[in-house]
């Protein structure tokens, strides 16, 4: 549980607020904390009329908290309920780190998610919705006693977590929910990317008893299940604009080279900072060229 300590937990009484400020830093996986909030910027771009709706208190105040607190919430729930099974996990060694839980890190991480509370306060109720299911199943994927990560297809089924705070910034600028196809297809596109990134985990997983789509499936299987979350992906967007669909497009096909090439998919893993951070900021380029076309930035 959270309030645990692993044998390697630094005596709560002996650490410094450096060192607990850098373990939630490692914790919290840099690398990705633009999955939570890049999501936020393109829902803020597509949704505002004018760019001076672009940096106001509720955008800001979104976006820094799924910048930071929210992925120390996420990958600290993760982290806690997951220490047995990392031990076993090679991930963990070098770019994340094992559980080293005490009462401090405790405190912050249920500190992380009582702070997303107050987006309720600044934000309208057809944002809320979103705001609740991001806390309840970033909670619930690893928690017991739902734990989706441990129930085949409910394991990506639940990822669609990492778009909602997009819908809640979109509703929160434009006081309308989102379009559908839009929470469709971003919803489809994170289950790939969740398969995807448990494809690596799948010996650690069996070893240790644990049941995912990706274990159930294998390898072969799970390239074909997340190339096929993907397309789909790219259709739903291609519905609101063919070029949105086109710029999705990139990751079916990613995951066929993958596939097909000598590369070791724990490798490729570590590549989609970089992809999704490059779509990402076209995604939202394009909805900031809508309220203001690129023949005016470049005049």
């Amino acid at each position: 549980m959270i309030g645990a300590v692993s044998d390697t937990a630094t005596d709560p009484g002996r650490r410094s607020i450096g060192d607990l400020l850098r373990y939630l830093l490692v914790l919290s996986r840099p690398r990705f904390w633009l999955y939570l909030a890049g999501p936020v910027a393109v829902g803020v771009t597509y949704g505002i009329a004018d760019v001076s709706e672009l940096f106001t208190p509720v955008t800001v105040g979104l976006a820094a908290y799924f910048l930071v607190p929210a992925n120390v919430f996420l990958y600290g729930v993760n982290d806690a309920f997951d220490a047995d099974i990392d031990e076993e996990n090679p991930k963990k060694e070098g770019r994340e780190a094992r559980w080293q839980g005490d009462r401090l890190v405790a405190v912050a991480v249920v500190a992380a998610g009582a702070l997303g509370l107050a987006a309720f306060a600044i934000t309208p109720r057809v944002a809320w919705p979103y705001l609740a299911g991001f806390l309840l199943l970033g909670a619930g994927y690893s928690a017991p006693p739902l734990r989706f990560k441990t129930t085949p297809f409910l394991d990506s089924a639940s990822n669609g977590l990492y778009v909602l705070p997009g819908a809640a910034a979109y509703a929160a600028v434009t006081g309308t929910h989102p379009p559908t196809a839009a929470l469709a297809g971003a919803w489809l596109w994170a289950m790939g990317m969740h398969t995807f990134s448990a494809i690596p985990d799948i010996g650690p997983d069996r070893a240790a008893g644990i049941r995912t789509t990706a274990t159930l499936l294998g390898e072969g299987r799970t390239y074909v299940y997340c190339a096929a979350c993907w397309v789909a992906a790219a259709v739903a967007f291609a519905a609101l604009d063919p070029r949105l669909g086109a710029l999705l497009a990139v990751y079916p096909a990613f995951a066929a080279w993958v596939a097909l090439s000598s590369i070791a998919v724990d490798r490729a893993y570590w590549w989609f900072p970089a992809l999704n951070t490059a779509v990402g900021t076209l995604l939202a380029m394009g909805g900031l060229w809508r309220v203001y076309p690129v023949t005016e930035a470049v005049a």
